[in-house]
């Protein structure tokens, strides 16, 4: 990625995570202060602020009020300790997510199609047509996007896939906050109506098209964020 297209706290961000990798601090453990983090990682101020306040907005660090500036404990330790330094705006993690999305998600859609119980696929169904509605609403497109993918992983039964969808999730917002601002790359519309989809296959007790339907969905999802990355190089310069 060509950093000249870059917003200064995104790098610093970037930065700051591969200190605390390189350092190998753990969950909990403190970072030196905001002008001791400007010091080593060589960038201002003012910007080292917009960078922490970013990481602490996606739950990597936590700043406590008079207490100082914490690597944060995650919701999930089983799934931090396997994708801990995940850096979100790596394009290559970022690559490597969404093939884990592939392989996690149309397995929840397969055992879904079998096993989801009426109320699971009502759920679902309903999550779907909400997203559809929220399509113009990013902010609430997001709330309903997270409910649908929830929904189709608690209807697999299984609690493993269901951990790993919501750390994905997470791991996902956390990209869309630093190299989007928080704005959700590609067409809402045609995300929704591929939850209609998946939806409508998970109701038929289809596997195999359910199965398909989410890899076509996280294909497009790829393929729209990448697209994003490549308007934002070829923009000029702020």
């Amino acid at each position: 990625m060509n950093e000249t297209y870059r917003p200064g706290y995104e790098m610093v961000a970037e930065r700051l995570l591969a200190y605390i990798a390189e350092q190998g601090l753990q969950p909990g453990d403190r970072l030196p202060t905001e002008k001791g983090l400007a010091e080593i990682l060589g960038t201002g101020r003012s910007v080292t602020r917009e960078a922490i306040k970013i990481l602490a907005a996606v739950g990597r660090v936590a700043v406590r009020k008079g207490a100082g500036i914490y690597v944060s404990v995650p919701s999930n330790p089983q799934a931090d300790s396997q994708v801990g330094y995940f850096k979100p705006t790596d394009l290559a993690h970022v690559a490597m997510l969404f093939d884990h999305r592939r392989l996690v998600e149309a397995e929840s859609a397969r055992l879904a199609s079998n096993l989801a119980r009426p109320a699971q696929v009502q759920a679902i169904r309903a999550a779907a047509d909400a997203s559809v509605t929220a399509a113009a609403d990013q902010a609430q497109f997001r709330v309903h996007d997270r409910e649908f993918h929830d929904a189709v992983a608690e209807a697999s039964g299984n609690v493993f896939l269901q951990a790993a969808v919501s750390s994905l999730r997470d791991f996902k917002e956390q990209s869309d906050r630093l190299l989007f601002a928080g704005s959700l790359p590609g067409s809402l519309e045609v995300a929704a109506q591929q939850h209609v989809h998946i939806a409508e296959a998970i109701a038929a007790g289809d596997a195999d098209k359910a199965g398909t339907a989410m890899v076509q969905h996280v294909d497009t999802t790829q393929a729209q964020f990448e697209q994003r990355i490549l308007d934002r190089l070829k923009a000029p310069p702020q």
